[in-house]
This record gives structure tokens, C-alpha cells and sequence, in this order.
């Protein structure tokens, strides 16, 4: 394949990927009742991604932890280090709801 083939391979696969826009319309197009099994699992499979990038970062925690790049610590510690972090903002997207 040359190169030329595979731009035009990658605008037209682009082209065929919706927006935000067209896909809000075609669920608003969907009878109430598939919209509201719709939202259930968007928020069901956002849950399981957060699950899984908590667990991902629980794990490499662990792993430094092991590789002893983290060191003990006691809970109280670890509190007033996290009270001393600087607040998110109101304004901060959260990273995965």
C-alpha cells in the first residue's frame, strides 16, 4: 500500500466516524424507553472503566511499591500530605466519571 492509498484509507475512515452531534441525534430519535437503556449502560460501562483504570493504577502502586520506589508511610502521614495538595477546582473536568 502506498502512501497516498493510505491517507485516503485514513480520510475516509475518519469521514465515516460520527459526532457528538449526530450521535445525540440519532439517540434522540430512539423511543424513551431505549434512550433511558441507552444512559444505564453508558453510565454501566463508565463505571467499569474507572474500575479498571483504578485497579491499573492500584497495581502500579503496588508494583513501585515492591520495586521500592514507595516507602512506608503511616496513615496519619499519608493524610497530611494529601491535605497539603493544592484543591481541584470546581472548574476541573473530572478525569472519568
Amino acid at each position: 500500500m502506498s502512501v497516498k492509498q493510505a491517507i485516503t484509507l485514513i480520510v475516509q475512515l475518519l469521514q465515516t466516524i460520527p459526532t457528538l452531534d449526530q450521535v445525540l441525534d440519532i439517540a434522540l430519535k430512539l423511543p424513551i424507553e431505549q434512550q433511558t437503556m441507552l444512559i444505564e449502560i453508558l453510565r454501566y460501562r463508565q463505571i467499569e472503566a474507572r474500575r479498571a483504570e483504578i485497579a491499573a493504577h492500584a497495581q502500579q502502586a503496588i508494583n513501585d511499591f515492591r520495586q521500592g520506589q514507595l516507602s512506608p508511610q503511616s496513615a496519619d502521614t499519608a493524610i497530611a500530605e494529601l491535605r497539603q495538595l493544592p484543591a481541584k477546582s470546581a472548574d476541573t473536568p473530572p478525569t472519568c466519571i
